[in-house]
């Protein structure tokens, strides 16, 4: 009910005055008929109201940043006496604001409205209507609806680009630094005699007592060392803009998605743990499809500082022959755990995320990450 309903009941309050005061039956039948109107305005609500489904449809289900899909709205009711076109409330998504349409080029009991909807951000989007009002033709009564059937999920998917191929620390991966880092002198394979240049810790001496000959160990095959990737999933530094946030979010997952796509080829495991209310470790037999789902669901809520993440990783380093680490923030102590990394033995690439590339505070940091050998990559976030 609205306030200018009271119009038409002081109208009529005063024609029902004025006809009894007169006598004259035209007022009278013109209250009568004015009342009737304002009768059937809130029949034609309450009627279309309490018959009224509300049905949503997305194009697909899953798209690329930047891709665009339909969102298809179908508004039906029963009722028979007219009323207002329809206004519908859409929810707000990571891509546009919570917004209200009037359909007042769809009459009818049945109205359809096609919208085109833009992923201008990878992520987890429900578009959908919220509630849709119905008003009468005079604008004095109005009801809200809201739908009873869920939303359907829309996954925008990072949008990988082409990265340098990782070069792993050097070394033979059958080498003896290899050789240590994988066996495990618990569990020999096998047992063969001695060859001059064996390592005298591998020599089984009571194998040997009992053959009167010197017989060593033999191991499995050392693997491949690994590729891990760190990302920084906390929430992005701010940049006082909203979209320049979403932006650096975007960046930070496609970088991600760049250098675990890129070595789905290679015989190197890589794998990138995420973290936040919902962890997981990614690695490359999972395949694409599931790497780029799970980076799109990441939602940056990790609570521990960058630097302390990365030095807790320190712990791999022994199996890691190549280290990326992907930030939008740099700070001194972050620098000198990547130093550290490097010290260890594999090589270490930082992706930086940052629009101002050229921030003294930043180049210096950068300086002395390259004096240690750590390779320096700026990605600058590009808008869908």
């Amino acid at each position: 009910m609205k306030t200018r309903l009271l119009i038409p009941v002081l109208v009529i309050l005063a024609l029902l005055l004025a006809a009894f005061s007169t006598g004259s039956t035209i007022f009278l039948y013109i209250a009568v008929l004015l009342s009737l109107v304002v009768l059937s305005s809130l029949l034609a609500v309450v009627w279309a109201a309490k018959t009224m489904t509300v049905s949503s449809g997305l194009s697909g289900r899953t798209v690329r940043r930047g891709e665009s899909v339909t969102l298809e709205m179908v508004v039906r009711h029963q009722g028979w006496l007219p009323i207002a076109p329809i206004q519908l409330e859409l929810y707000a998504t990571p891509d546009t604001p919570e917004t209200a349409v009037r359909l007042r080029d769809a009459p009818g009991k049945t109205q359809r409205l096609t919208l085109p909807f833009h992923a201008a951000h990878v992520g987890v989007s429900r578009p959908g209507v919220k509630r849709c009002t119905v008003e009468d033709v005079f604008a004095l009564f109005a009801m809200t609806v809201e739908p009873r059937t869920g939303r359907e999920e829309l996954l925008v998917l990072p949008m990988p680009f082409d990265v340098e191929p990782l070069r792993f620390a050097p070394g033979d991966p059958g080498s003896e630094v290899m050789a240590r880092a994988t066996e495990d002198v618990s569990n020999p394979a096998d047992f063969r005699a001695y060859q001059p240049g064996d390592a005298i810790k591998k020599i089984h001496w009571k194998l040997s007592a009992r053959k009167g000959d010197l017989m060593v160990r033999r191991f499995e095959e050392p693997v491949l060392s690994d590729a891990l990737v760190l990302m920084d999933c906390s929430a992005p530094p701010s940049w006082g803009h909203a979209e320049a946030e979403a932006d650096i979010r975007d960046t930070l997952l496609e970088t991600a998605a760049s250098v675990m796509l890129s070595q789905l080829q290679s015989d190197h495991a890589i794998r990138l743990p995420l973290m936040g209310r919902h962890p997981i470790e990614l690695e490359k037999t999972m395949g694409a499809p599931l790497i780029l789902e799970n980076l799109a669901r990441m939602d940056f809520s990790e609570t521990d500082r960058f630097e302390r993440v990365l030095l807790l990783e320190t712990r791999r380093m022994r199996r890691v022959g190549a280290t990326v680490i992907i930030s939008a923030r740099l700070s001194g102590s972050i620098v000198d755990v990547m130093i550290r990394m490097r010290r260890m033995g594999p090589n270490v690439r930082l992706y930086l995320v940052t629009f101002t590339p050229d921030d003294p505070l930043v180049l210096g940091m950068v300086s002395k990450l390259q004096q240690a050998e750590v390779e320096v990559c700026y990605v600058t976030p590009v808008p869908a």
